[in-house]
This record gives structure tokens, C-alpha cells and sequence, in this order.
């Protein structure tokens, strides 16, 4: 069952500061991130600037993907 959008935005909070706390796997946080954000993005609900970054960052820096240019 798919959790609705104010528990979302409540588990990736809880997950942000896991990751300021235990930045041991960061994979699996990242991918947990990734996870919540395409739930948000299937609501249609427009996403927090500052967690689209931190997707963005934990791509490139800890999944090596190479930046796109702009």
C-alpha cells in the first residue's frame, strides 16, 4: 500500500536526517530516496527544490553517474 503524500514528505525527512546521522550507506539511503521521490512524483505533487538537489548529489557522488551538462 502506497503511503499517501504527508507521510512521504514525513519518511523522507525521517531519512535526511538518518543520513546527517549514519552517512555509512548512502547507497542505500539514496535509493530509498529515489524510491519515496517517484511516489511524490506519481502524486503529481511538485517536489522540494533541496531534495531534488540531494538526489542529484547522491547520483553523481555516490553512484558515479556523470553530471548531464546544462
Amino acid at each position: 500500500m502506497a503511503m499517501d503524500t504527508t507521510e512521504l514528505v514525513a519518511a523522507i525527512n525521517l531519512l535526511a536526517q538518518q543520513m546527517e546521522h549514519e552517512p555509512d550507506d548512502l547507497h542505500e539511503a539514496h535509493m530509498k530516496l529515489r524510491e519515496m521521490l517517484n511516489e511524490l512524483r506519481a502524486t503529481g505533487m511538485p517536489l522540494p527544490d533541496d531534495l531534488v538537489e540531494l538526489e542529484h548529489r547522491l547520483e553523481v557522488e555516490v553512484e558515479h553517474v556523470p553530471e548531464e551538462d546544462n
